[in-house]
């Protein structure tokens, strides 16, 4: 079972990571892990999103 944090805690994690990765590095950390959890959860239920068909380019003669 996961132990309750508290607000403290959180706050010391935080502070940790701006010194360790930087104020630059955290928020491409933060996308990344994003990104990693939301592919991890699709792959998991096994539907993958189909992207979005473009519509064909039309091309119309002038006459």
């Amino acid at each position: 079972m996961i132990p309750h944090i508290t607000p403290q805690e959180i706050l010391l994690i935080v502070i940790v990571a701006l010194l360790i990765f930087g104020p630059k590095r955290l928020p491409e950390l933060a996308r990344g892990m994003g990104e990693a959890i939301r592919e991890f959860r699709s792959s998991v239920s096994g539907g993958a999103k189909p992207e979005p068909e473009k519509a064909p380019a039309r091309l119309e003669k002038e006459v």
